[in-house]
């Protein structure tokens, strides 16, 4: 089954998020780092970080799963998806070939 290709986008709670969050919201994050470096490491993500767009720094993913239902379970485990809102497209990516030698 072909993968479906997904950009992700994590949209903090409010602009100044990345600069002024508090212990409790910063843990959480640390967590959300934790578990999409998982997924990563699981060939489920090509990558991840923050954005450093001057007006708010936001997040994206670039994610592989195999349907949206997948993606769907993803974001609902994802520890910051308790202080944050997500955004997902369809994306046409070009990825590179695995072998599987």
């Amino acid at each position: 089954m072909e993968k479906q290709i997904y950009a992700v986008y994590l949209r903090p709670q409010r602009p100044d998020f990345a600069t002024t969050m508090s212990d409790s919201e910063r843990s959480i994050m640390m967590a959300h780092v934790a578990y999409w470096t998982e997924k990563l490491n699981q060939g489920k993500v090509y990558a991840f970080g923050p954005v450093l767009d001057p007006i708010a720094i936001y997040g994206l993913g670039v994610v592989s799963v195999s349907n949206e239902e997948e993606l769907k379970d993803f974001i609902a485990n994802d520890p910051a998806g308790s202080i944050n809102k997500y955004e997902y497209f369809p994306m046409k990516a070009v990825v590179p070939i695995i072998s599987k030698n």
